[in-house]
């Protein structure tokens, strides 16, 4: 295969972003679309919110059409996750599967993948009124009651959020305590139409014989009492665990994980860049992951020339 001179890890909106940016610069860029292709968007239903598209879009269309794109001006894809990767001389090995990869410049565009509660109804109702994302989906539930489960900051910020739409917004813990910062906790407390459901559990999302979220089966921890809360919609508030395992100890991470960037996408690493929900705690939308994509293939392309790289 030789040493190529950019590899994207992760094909979400960063990643295409990067490859379209990288393959128009005749960099011959290789994808490799890690454990979850198209990313977070890959789950979404309608997407109301990327620019464009006045009567929005499916998420996997606009995926798909991202890749499209791409492969358009020479971007290569490979159904690949890497398992290992040393940033300690250059060029970079990344290990594929039993391959290696090497590589002059590397994007890291591997996202971040939502914490979820890990129940079979919960995964078949996933873009039919159980998401990840209030700021995406909020305005479909107009008028109507949500539930969002969690207990720290994540979770306040989308009930407040969603008070926005809700009629009324349950917010369902599974402890007493709340994790969230005290200013948070209060402002959600003090608003009319947040309801607090502590010591309880889900333990079923109704009903995927519908195809639609009707209610949510909970049951209190301390009196074991079972009861059915009718919800159109449940929204996980329980936070984002980032991709970037593989890079402990060779990048500067956060304490959560996620990797620090200066410049929006520069590591501590010449060459290594990083965008999109990996490292991006904050704004998480699908616009600002395809902004960072660019940026890094246009740090990448001007790292590059400076090498002496046509």
């Amino acid at each position: 295969m030789g040493i190529r001179n950019v590899v994207i890890v992760g094909s979400g909106c960063a990643g295409h972003t990067a490859a379209l940016y990288t393959a128009r610069a005749k960099l011959e860029p290789l994808v490799l679309e890690g454990h979850e292709p198209g990313g977070q968007l890959s789950l979404t239903t309608l997407v109301e919110n990327f620019p464009g598209f006045p009567e929005g879009i499916q998420g996997p269309e606009l995926i798909a059409n991202m890749r499209r794109q791409a492969e358009r001006f020479g971007a290569e894809y490979q159904l690949a996750h890497v398992m290992s990767a040393d940033l300690r001389t250059s060029p970079f090995t990344l290990t594929v599967g039993k391959e290696t990869v090497q590589t002059r410049s590397l994007i890291i565009a591997s996202g971040a993948s939502a914490r979820w509660l890990g129940l079979p109804s919960e995964h078949a109702l996933i873009g039919h009124g159980v998401s990840s994302c209030a700021t995406c989906d909020g305005f479909f539930f107009s008028g109507k009651d949500i539930a969002v489960i969690g207990g720290g900051d994540s979770a306040m910020e989308e009930a407040i959020f969603l008070t926005r739409f809700a009629t009324k917004v349950s917010l369902v813990h599974r402890r007493n305590e709340f994790r969230a910062s005290k200013i948070m906790l209060e402002r959600a407390q003090q608003h009319e139409k947040i309801e607090f459901i502590p010591n309880t559990v889900v333990e079923e999302v109704l009903d995927p014989s519908k195809k639609e979220v009707t209610g949510l089966k909970l049951r209190n921890l301390q009196s074991g009492k079972a009861s059915n809360l009718p919800v159109s919609a449940m929204f996980l508030g329980i936070g984002h665990v980032p991709n970037a395992k593989i890079f402990e100890g060779q990048l500067d991470m956060d304490q959560d994980g996620y990797l620090k960037t200066t410049n929006n996408v520069f590591t501590k690493i010449p060459g290594v860049y990083a965008c999109g929900d990996v490292q991006d705690r904050r704004y998480r939308q699908a616009i600002t992951a395809a902004g960072s994509g660019c940026m890094a293939a246009l740090e990448v392309e001007k790292y590059l020339e400076d090498q002496g790289i046509e």
